[in-house]
């Protein structure tokens, strides 16, 4: 039975793995010119943007306008493409002044067109507006910022919350109510004191998992870390744009606000009683303005913002092993982390639980 079951994990991971693991040959920035404009009937001078699994262009045409056109690796299922595509356009319909990507038809009225690249590999590709503006991880915030990135999280909640797709039960390897399935990957971390470390975690979390199949679920952007989140300092609305729907999937809420509030965590400095959630708690405070969370839903996002350290530890560990070519950016937001879970484990439990239910208003 333990062999059986062991080779349903095994297969339950590469499944989960799934595009993450797949290489593919780049399309070639000339090759993508000709692409759009054969596609798209757009002229325009490219930029590739450094991403983890596909051709990603910035395309400034001669028009003035800018695009993105990104086409997709190999691996990656047109259902699951679909469903991005399909929810970006249902929250430009439904909250038409969330600050999205906007869309674009090819020539043949598709949404999501099928071409065959120079080197012979079938992909498919999108087109969608380009938002101006820094990635937040390029740049600082302050409390008021911060606070407004929870408004737009909470808005992004509500309008997709009647929003259904055939795709939407993907498995996506960074939810975290995956995470025991990843578990093995921990083989993939050399360092002996960072593997005791995850294992810990590993056997914290597991204490807690069962209590998200009682969380309230819904389709959601599931990756509001701060390469996706695009601002203009200059503006009193402070976030110029929300990017890259590539993660979601229905899931928890407070899987959701999580992920949000663990890439807002300050890092781990001289005093170590200080709360490292204190930052994050200003997006929890915008948040809460815009939607509801239940005290359950409350005490649970400490544990899953832990689940998402341990998630991108594994994950980054893996995959920077898998394409060192591309491991800078791969690891490029992970190493303040490890000190970071560190922080959580030396709490109790319900000491963590407390974090986020008893803060001022």
């Amino acid at each position: 039975m333990r062999a059986v079951e062991n080779k349903q994990f095994s297969e339950e991971l590469t499944a989960l793995q799934g595009d993450l693991a797949a290489s593919f040959t780049h399309v070639p920035l000339e090759e993508a010119a000709q692409i759009l404009h054969e596609q798209y009937g757009i002229a325009a001078v490219l930029t590739r943007f450094a991403t983890e699994k596909d051709d990603t262009f910035r395309c400034d045409s001669a028009s003035g306008k800018s695009y993105v056109l990104k086409i997709a690796n190999p691996q990656e299922d047109p259902v699951e493409l679909s469903l991005q595509i399909e929810v970006m356009r249902h929250i430009a319909r439904k909250a038409p002044r969330l600050p999205i990507p906007r869309m674009f038809q090819a020539l043949d009225g598709e949404y999501l067109a099928r071409i065959e690249t120079g080197n012979g590999e079938s992909r498919q590709l999108r087109l969608m507006s380009f938002l101006p503006g820094t990635p937040l991880d390029k740049t600082s915030v302050d409390s008021k910022g911060r606070e407004h990135i929870g408004e737009l999280l909470a808005g992004l909640r509500l309008a997709t919350a009647d929003f259904s797709h055939p795709g939407e039960s993907r498995k996506v390897c960074w939810d975290v109510q995956n995470l025991g399935v990843l578990a093995p990957l921990i083989s993939c971390v050399d360092d002996p004191t960072r593997r005791q470390l995850l294992e810990r975690a590993l056997e914290r979390f597991s204490r807690v998992e069962g209590l998200i199949e009682g969380c309230r679920k819904q389709v959601l952007h599931n990756d509001f870390n701060t390469s996706n989140i695009v601002v203009d300092t200059r503006s009193p609305q402070f976030v110029s744009g929300v990017i890259d729907f590539g993660d979601t999937v229905k899931t928890a809420i407070a899987i959701d606000v999580s992920t949000a509030m663990m890439n807002q965590l300050s890092a781990v400095g001289p005093d170590v009683d200080a709360d490292i959630f204190a930052p994050a708690k200003d997006v929890l405070r915008g948040y809460l303005r815009v939607a509801d969370l239940t005290p359950e839903e409350l005490s649970l996002i400490p544990h899953l913002a832990m689940a998402r350290l341990i998630t991108r530890a594994l994950m980054t560990t893996w995959r920077s092993q898998l394409f060192p070519q591309n491991s800078a950016y791969i690891l490029r937001n992970a190493a303040p982390g490890w000190a970071q879970l560190d922080w959580m484990l030396n709490r109790s439990p319900s000491h963590m639980s407390e974090l986020l239910t008893s803060f001022p208003d």
